[in-house]
């Protein structure tokens, strides 16, 4: 969520806290914040890892945690929106099949694209470091 202590990225910056954006937030919520559990990570993962299959786009690392989602992915020649959302879709329908009811993700998403090889190593350390 935006604005919270441990900060937040918004036109790919990484920002600080920020307590009148996170009250905002929280007031437009329509209900309750998603905290996904162990098991519903696990469902979004698989879910990921075969949308990225059909895609036929390499994961190079992924961690998904109780409210977002990081993922390093190969180019494919497909829009950056379109790829985010059919790995959202797949996520939701996956959820959805497993009994769990309401919305699960927001509008929009960061992308951080990598230029050489140490940039890339860079985030698939960070996911992976994060990801535990």
């Amino acid at each position: 969520m935006q604005g919270v202590e441990k900060g937040f990225v918004k036109d790919s910056q990484v920002r600080g806290e920020n307590v009148a954006l996170k009250m905002d937030c929280e007031k437009k919520l329509n209900g309750s914040a998603v905290r996904l559990r162990r098991k519903e990570k696990a469902i979004v993962r698989e879910a990921l890892m075969a949308a990225a299959k059909r895609f036929k786009q390499r994961i190079r690392a992924i961690a998904v945690h109780s409210n977002h989602v990081h993922i390093v992915c190969e180019y494919v020649e497909v829009p950056i929106g379109v790829v985010v959302g059919h790995y959202k879709s797949a996520g939701r329908k996956a959820l959805k099949k497993s009994g769990f009811v309401g919305r699960v993700w927001t509008r929009g998403y960061d992308k951080r694209y990598c230029f050489d090889e140490k940039a890339l190593q860079d985030r698939i350390d960070y996911v992976r470091r994060h990801g535990r």
